[in-house]
């Protein structure tokens, strides 16, 4: 998108994820896309007793839902670590099925609830303005996801825009639970804004 961004200032569930694994001696079965595995190079994953769940695009076959179901099903206590929500994400050739309906998948099939580390996860909110240093009331998510990025937000106590670019649907504008402080018609325009507002 031609921004100048290091990789230390995106907030991500991956590594939130990993300190959770290790604070809990948690060994998960890994239902992930192949590009974030890497992140999860220092986990032990051997002899299973938690599944992490995380946008595993072509994984999301029924042999590796499967897996991950029985997986939790031999557990006395099962864990299920998703890393995010969301329903449906946009890609070039249209919208795409999001972790979060695989997660709740595999809620309903195990009968559990799983513990969401991602979007739109308080938590997720609040380490974000944490490593920022910004209070809620100092920031403001742009986003395209009515519920995991402006609800997410809102709960936090942050103000959204939310751009009618990527998933959104003009239904968003009518959502019976969450409402938008604001909708711009792409990022450049939020930044306008926020410029042409930021001293008043």
């Amino acid at each position: 998108m031609g921004f100048d961004i290091s990789e230390g200032e995106v907030t991500a569930p991956a590594p939130a994820t990993c300190l959770i694994l290790k604070e809990r001696g948690l060994r998960p079965h890994l239902l992930i896309h192949d590009g974030i595995r890497s992140e999860f190079a220092q986990i032990d994953t051997s002899n299973p007793n938690c599944v992490v769940i995380a946008d595993a695009g072509e994984s999301f076959s029924y042999q590796n839902m499967n897996k991950a179901f029985q997986v939790l099903m031999e557990l006395d206590n099962p864990v299920l670590i998703s890393l995010g929500k969301g329903r449906y994400y946009k890609e070039t050739s249209g919208l795409m099925l999001d972790v979060g309906a695989y997660t709740k998948a595999l809620e309903y099939a195990c009968g559990i609830k799983a513990e969401v580390v991602g979007k739109p996860a308080p938590g997720y909110f609040q380490s974000a303005l944490q490593e920022m240093g910004v209070e809620s009331h100092e920031a403001i998510m742009i986003g395209d996801d009515i519920v995991g990025d402006v609800g997410g937000a809102q709960r936090c106590g942050m103000r959204a825009l939310q751009v009618r670019t990527g998933k959104f649907r003009p239904s968003d504008e009518h959502h019976p639970e969450v409402k938008a402080d604001g909708y711009v018609d792409n990022l450049a325009e939020a930044v306008d804004l926020l410029l042409q507002y930021a001293h008043q």
